[in-house]
């Protein structure tokens, strides 16, 4: 064995395990407007109860990819823009505030979000491009408050259940980052133009 054979053996036998690339918490959705917002947020601030956990305002958002450990925040930035050319602007039907995603053992108060042509077109094209699978169907939903305990209680404490009839244009779709521990917000880390709507929109 010459020297260097040894020392390439010696270092693969004794060499520290690679640490594991950094991975990010990232998820996709659209950006609600400040006005509708803050029209949706006064349900939820309505619930004094010690178990809700209101979302901040700048917060408020409709998950399309559910949050993933990203290990290459670049190439999931760059693999956004080209899926958003592909797919229409619309416009986002928000057509009720209740509790979800089971009535009768409820853990967010959410608004609902009509099932249009083109938003599901959207949540389809992004959910294949990042490799998302799930077999639930796709209910698009705006959380406004997280219940910890017993949500059914807090319900009947605060019962929520009206029809809405609040409407945004979607032109883009927006690439988030989830806070780390001991931090506050979701970042948005890129936003990609939608194609142009369909003509008598």
């Amino acid at each position: 064995m010459t020297i260097d054979d040894e020392q390439i053996e010696q270092g693969a036998a004794g060499a520290a395990p690679t640490a594991a690339a950094p991975t990010a918490r990232l998820f996709i959705g659209l950006k609600l407007n400040a006005e509708i917002a803050r029209s949706l947020l006064r349900f939820a601030e309505g619930l004094k109860d010690p178990a809700v956990r209101v979302v901040a305002v700048d917060d408020i958002h409709l998950t399309l990819v559910p949050p993933w450990a990203e290990p290459a925040i670049p190439e999931a930035i760059a693999r956004l823009a080209p899926v958003a050319a592909t797919c229409r602007a619309f416009v986002l039907a928000i057509q009720h505030v209740g509790y979800g995603p089971e009535p009768r053992w409820p853990r967010l108060l959410w608004a609902d979000c009509a099932i249009a042509d083109e938003l599901v077109a959207l949540q389809s094209a992004l959910a294949a491009a990042y490799q998302h699978s799930d077999e639930r169907p796709f209910r698009p939903h705006i959380t406004l408050a997280r219940l910890r305990g017993n949500g059914r209680v807090i319900a009947r404490r605060h019962p929520l259940d009206q029809p809405l009839a609040l409407t945004q244009w979607v032109k883009s779709v927006e690439l988030f980052q989830s806070p780390n521990a001991g931090e506050r917000g979701y970042k948005v880390l890129a936003s990609a133009s939608l194609g142009q709507p369909a003509p008598n929109a």
